[in-house]
């Protein structure tokens, strides 16, 4: 369903404003888009129910996908903040090591009086005592000096990273403020979308559940898909195959990875994770972690991409079919490529 945009305006006054501010709300009372149920057409039939229930989940996906990234840099800058911490930590033990030893070294000088050796040797009764207590004098002023130079490595050392930690830690906070906003989305959507099921009859939602995750045009295929039918190109591919299978039935939850709940790219990646393959997190990043390949060259294990934004996520089973997890209420199942619009594929290995 497309979206209503607003072309800009001047600012209206005085009867102008009035008239246009009757025609506005008389225009939203009639407008078949809306933001949630409280603002909904009660007259919507069934069909634009779903059909506002599908944009919606697809705008949640979309979200979910970028709340997937934003998670994913979140974590990786807290990661480096935390080895900076422990890195601080242990640069404040050596300090306190070096600081020790300093101490030491002080109070044995300050023990012998920390004469000046022309002196001592003047007044000692024992020349070869003295000079023998010179030579340790001395390494003990070598060792003095060392401990002054680590005292200051480790004070620079400390100082360099507490102000690193500082960035990274402005990082995390932002990182964090991203991933809040974009969870908020997720759920604003999700919501909305429940609350327009909640119109439909039991036997209405019933059907809605069993139907693809795109368009309505087609039903998914469920469970019934012919397994091993088209052979996959290598193991690897096979063994994410095999995984996807048994993921069948397993709940679309948004931002899972598994092994119990998947979201879309979240399957996708578990797949190829338990062929030893490491994928990134997102659709719009799975896309460019291997070859792109068209829709007449798919082989099993090959990811297809969905919708122009790069939304949506599947892994081709080959018969022009592939796995996906669809949206939230549709379980893993095996689903035919023309259920959405096709936007590209990429062979991982």
């Amino acid at each position: 369903m497309a979206a209503h945009r607003k072309s800009k305006q001047r600012p209206l006054g005085g009867p102008a404003a009035r008239t246009a501010a009757t025609l506005a709300l008389a225009g939203a009372a009639t407008a078949t888009a809306f933001e949630g149920s409280g603002h909904a057409d009660p007259r919507l039939t069934p069909a634009q129910v779903k059909a506002e229930v599908d944009r919606l989940y697809r705008e949640a996906e979309e979200a979910t996908e970028k709340y997937n990234g934003a998670k994913e840099k979140a974590d990786k800058a807290r990661a480096a903040f935390d080895r900076l911490r422990d890195e601080a930590a242990r640069r404040a033990d050596r300090l306190n090591s070096s600081r020790n030893a300093l101490g030491s070294i002080a109070a044995a000088q300050y023990r012998s009086g920390g004469l000046d050796p022309a002196v001592q040797l003047a007044l000692t009764s024992n020349p070869d005592e003295y000079l023998e207590r010179a030579a340790l004098a001395d390494r003990a002023g070598d060792r003095q000096a060392a401990a002054i130079a680590s005292v200051r490595r480790e004070l620079s050392e400390i100082g360099r990273l507490r102000a690193e930690s500082k960035d990274r830690l402005d990082e995390l906070r932002a990182r964090q403020a991203e991933l809040n906003r974009h969870k908020t989305a997720v759920q604003g959507k999700l919501r909305k979308a429940e609350s327009l099921l909640a119109r439909l009859t039991a036997e209405q939602r019933a059907q809605y559940a069993r139907e693809g995750a795109g368009d309505g045009r087609s039903p998914a295929a469920g469970r019934d898909a012919p397994r091993g039918a088209v052979p996959a190109p290598n193991s690897r591919a096979a063994q994410a195959v095999s995984f996807a299978y048994g993921a069948l039935g397993k709940p679309y939850v948004w931002g899972a990875t598994g092994p119990n709940a998947f979201d879309c790219s979240g399957l996708t990646q578990a797949a190829w994770r338990s062929a030893g393959v490491s994928l990134p997190r997102t659709t719009y990043t799975q896309i460019n972690a291997g070859r792109r390949v068209s829709r007449s060259e798919l082989a099993p294990g090959d990811l297809v991409f969905f919708y122009s934004g790069i939304s949506h996520v599947g892994l081709y089973i080959g018969g022009g079919q592939m796995i996906h997890a669809p949206r939230p209420g549709a379980p893993v199942r095996v689903a035919p490529l023309d259920e959405m619009p096709f936007a590209g594929a990429t062979r991982v290995a």
